[in-house]
């Protein structure tokens, strides 16, 4: 549930409320108590160890690179294949 905050409380205490989104609070802002926009945190990418990317890939079958390029190449030209 996010958390109402007036447009002078986001002028006048953004720090607080930048750390506070920091860690994972959402806002609603509102002007004349009406909303008018949701501050919320942005989606942070999650990484994976190393050594969990070597254990799942390691068993993977090895890129086959032409096949892999011809692929890209078919998903950036739509019409490659009119004249097969």
């Amino acid at each position: 549930m996010a958390t109402s905050i007036s447009q002078r409380e986001l002028r006048n205490d953004s720090g607080s409320i930048m750390k506070r989104l920091e860690n994972g609070e959402s806002f609603v802002v509102t002007t004349n108590g009406r909303p008018i926009a949701e501050l919320r945190p942005l989606v942070r990418p999650r990484s994976v160890s190393t050594e969990i990317a070597l254990t799942t890939f390691r068993g993977a079958e090895p890129i086959d690179f032409d096949a892999f390029r011809a692929d890209l190449d078919g998903l950036s030209d739509p019409y490659s294949d009119l004249g097969k």
